[in-house]
């Protein structure tokens, strides 16, 4: 019988080693998902900064631009003015 009470102390610190290395791949695994998930927010960050930037600064060295914005002040498809209150 002590032969079978040490193979199951063994098998015991198998599992033991076995929980431990599966939750430090876990944690191992979250970490890189993590890391990746930051790096890709701070990409998408930069590019979207730098096409904001670029919508900036084209209008002002295009040369046709004259810097105001055009709008039309014609009613759309028959639609007038509201009536005047009275």
């Amino acid at each position: 019988m002590p032969l079978f009470n040490s193979q199951q102390q063994h098998d015991r610190g198998i599992r033991w080693f076995g929980t431990a290395a599966t939750v430090a791949a876990e944690l191992l695994v979250l970490l890189a998902l993590a890391f990746a998930a930051v790096r890709y927010v701070e990409w998408s960050s930069d590019a979207a900064q730098a096409e904001f930037m670029r919508s900036i600064t084209s209008p002002v060295s295009d040369p046709d631009h004259s810097g105001e914005v055009s709008s039309s002040s014609q009613p759309l498809k028959g639609r007038t003015a509201c009536p005047p209150k009275g």
